[in-house]
């Protein structure tokens, strides 16, 4: 099963689940407005993502939170807020990657099968 979490406000969101109803691909959304990643999901996806990458400094979110002059743990932070995640973050159970590039997305589906 492949997982998208994104929201849906995202332009890079939207191309990804475009992408795979086209395909007519199986996935599930998750809306990171209503429900983060798990630890353990966080976890197995910084396995392929560097846990760094994974935080959108430019986001709203970020500046709300005021946390550019501020230290902090990157993975606290995500599972805590989770409209920190750069979107949208593609997951299978043997590969995660960071936003929607259509020729990886075709790579990494194709593995799947």
């Amino acid at each position: 099963m492949i997982q998208v979490f994104g929201t849906l406000k995202c332009k890079e969101t939207q191309k990804a689940i475009r992408f795979l109803k086209e395909r007519r691909l199986d996935f599930q959304f998750i809306n990171l407005q209503i429900k983060g990643m798990s630890a353990g999901e966080l976890k197995k996806v910084s396995l392929f993502i560097p846990i760094e990458e994974l935080i959108d400094v430019n986001s709203k979110e970020f500046l709300r939170l005021n946390l550019k002059y501020m230290r902090f743990d990157i993975t606290e932070k995500l599972l805590e807020f989770p409209l920190l995640f750069k979107t949208p973050v593609i997951r299978t159970s043997k590969k995660a990657y960071l936003g929607f590039l259509p020729d990886t997305m075709k790579e990494f589906i194709e593995k799947e099968k």
